[in-house]
């Protein structure tokens, strides 16, 4: 399966807390950290979710 790295790009302060919550569910503690996820359905809710707040980038195995 692929993964995916997802890049932490844009402060989610002024955001309510369910972005802040997914964004550290993601694994992403402070600006431009990054972290590696599987390519599954729900890390891509995830991401849509707060996608105006990370970059997400695939990753060669």
């Amino acid at each position: 399966m692929a993964k995916l790295r997802v890049v932490y790009i844009k402060s989610a302060i002024g955001y309510n807390a369910k972005q802040k919550a997914t964004i550290k569910a993601l694994g992403l503690r402070r600006l431009n950290h990054a972290a590696e996820h599987e390519d599954t359905p729900t890390i891509r809710g995830m991401i849509n979710r707060v996608s105006h707040l990370v970059r997400v980038e695939e990753v060669e195995a």
